[in-house]
């Protein structure tokens, strides 16, 4: 009948609009993981599809999409974004985002558990190994960066990272509430050096050890990190470091 199988899509996206889908994943547990351009991330749970017409979907089975967990903190705008499930059991979620850094979440409760600068600009596409703790990410830069944990202790959010969650909230309000504006040609300029500044701060910034706190163990990836200034000086600049 030409009809797909199953549909899904949050409650509040069903009237469509200029939302699109970037991103898919699958989980070991029939999870589903998409990315929206310039909105959330949303987990999926395999009962929670709208069959193949979401337009004949009676009321009551919409109150079911009031359950989906949702990521946030990262922005997926400017360029496309993938997502990917990661750890031998899908236990976390990994995503890209427009001011160059990997965000990593808890899959159950959606806590960000990791930010790490990726890209000098933006890091668009995430891999993760199939087997090892290992993850492969790009982005605009012309490198493909190789992550892989070494350290003993849990590595916590950088003192920076809320600084850079409520700059990709900001952007994602901002664009959202102006409607159809029509900007003269000084005025994107304007704000073309303001996006190239804000780039710039965030590439230059070195987290030094003031920046990270430990714990204790926990699970295998947590020892992924940005690295200090010294490795970073005498490693080959191809890679990125990692501690």
């Amino acid at each position: 009948m030409n009809l797909p199988v199953d549909t899904f899509c949050p409650k509040h996206l069903l009237m469509g609009g200029e939302v699109r889908i970037t991103g898919i994943a699958y989980s070991y547990s029939s999870e589903l993981l998409v990315s929206y351009n310039d909105e959330l991330i949303y987990l999926f749970e395999n009962y929670m599809g709208l069959g193949p017409n979401p337009e004949s979907t009676q009321p009551e089975h919409l109150d079911k999409l009031e359950q989906l967990q949702s990521y946030s903190g990262h922005r997926n705008f400017r360029t496309v974004k993938g997502v990917s499930f990661f750890g031998p059991n899908n236990e976390y979620v990994l995503s890209g985002s427009d001011c160059g850094h990997v965000f990593i979440w808890r899959k159950k409760g959606g806590e960000v558990m990791r930010i790490m600068r990726g890209d000098k600009h933006i890091v668009n596409c995430i891999e993760p190994h199939p087997h090892f703790p290992f993850l492969a990410t790009s982005g605009i830069d012309n490198t493909i960066k190789i992550w892989t944990p070494s350290s003993s202790k849990v590595m916590q959010l950088p003192q920076y990272a809320n600084k850079v969650i409520a700059s990709n909230w900001r952007e994602r309000q901002f664009y959202a509430s102006r409607g159809e504006v029509t900007l003269s040609a000084d005025v994107m300029m304007r704000i073309l050096r303001l996006q190239s500044t804000q780039s710039e701060l965030y590439a230059n910034h070195e987290p030094s050890a003031a920046d990270f706190a430990t714990g204790g163990d926990e699970t295998f990836f947590i020892g992924l990190g940005d690295g200090d200034g010294n490795q970073r000086s005498n490693s080959d600049p191809r890679e990125c470091i990692v501690t």
